[in-house]
């Protein structure tokens, strides 16, 4: 006990300003690993690791259990190798995250090929109001700075102009493609009849699963989903993990309006920085 005790205060002797950088940044990481597993299975997985890690290090220091100590000594080369494999949802969706930040990689020059158009608003906003009245089931994802080309491939290819009858047929209730989600890209229909990740948060309870999957795609992305209900007509709207219920055809039609222009203009930022 003299020994810890003594190492505590040298500790504190050699502490300075570099000290507290060092603990900040580190509290800084834990506190943003907790927050990124705040609400999934990982979370559970986390609490019970850190417990049994708590107890065996008291266990061995007070009963000077030399092979748990070894073995808790060498858990960090086993956790560098478990960790990508327990967390890699969180992991990924972290990297993401950070990839967005990024002005370089936050307008990929994929998307500059899709010259966007001030129609496609218009089209979109027809397409969901149609298949709302029809009661028609529809889930519409709109491409953001994060690539879907994972996904694209999980469905049929289309490469179609976004066109109001097109997005219709695509989901009307006897089409092969009408259960799957249909990926646009600017003013490009990608593919239909696509598989998209289901979302396993709270959120999700009692859902169906065209809104589980788009919220799940919005947990994985920064892309827009729209989601129409067969049974109610309902329009919805997935975006960042948050999913609104219920929104009406004007408010869709502002905030795609919004989701556009953003586009067009990060477009442009793109175009005028490459020719520079």
């Amino acid at each position: 006990m003299q020994d810890l005790i003594s190492q505590i205060l040298s500790s504190f002797s050699r502490f300075n300003a570099s000290s507290a950088l060092d603990i900040l940044i580190v509290a800084l990481l834990f506190y943003g690993v907790l927050m990124l597993v705040r609400g999934t299975r990982a979370d559970q997985v986390l609490r019970g690791v850190i417990v049994l890690f708590i107890f065996f290090a008291i266990v061995a220091a007070l009963f000077h259990l030399t092979v748990v100590d070894w073995l808790l000594r060498n858990s960090p080369v086993v956790l560098l190798v478990a960790i990508p494999i327990i967390f890699q949802p969180e992991l990924r969706r972290a990297l993401e995250q950070v990839g967005r930040t990024s002005a370089i990689i936050n307008h990929p020059l994929a998307t500059l090929s899709t010259p966007l158009q001030s129609t496609t608003c218009d089209e979109v906003v027809d397409a969901v109001q149609r298949l709302a009245e029809r009661h028609y089931g529809a889930l519409l994802v709109l491409e953001g700075a994060t690539g879907l080309d994972d996904f694209v491939r999980s469905g049929v290819r289309v490469d179609g102009e976004v066109t109001s009858d097109l997005l219709v047929t695509i989901f009307f209730v006897h089409s092969p493609l009408h259960d799957g989600a249909v990926i646009v890209r600017g003013d490009r229909v990608l593919a239909a009849g696509c598989v998209l990740p289901l979302s396993e948060s709270p959120a999700a309870l009692g859902r169906g699963t065209r809104h589980r999957a788009a919220l799940g795609i919005s947990e994985q992305t920064d892309a827009s989903c729209i989601i129409v209900s067969e049974e109610t007509g309902q329009i919805s709207l997935a975006r960042g993990s948050h999913l609104t219920s219920d929104v009406s055809i004007v408010w869709l039609s502002r905030y795609l309006q919004a989701f556009f222009n953003t586009r067009q203009q990060s477009a442009e930022e793109q175009l005028v920085a490459a020719g520079s």
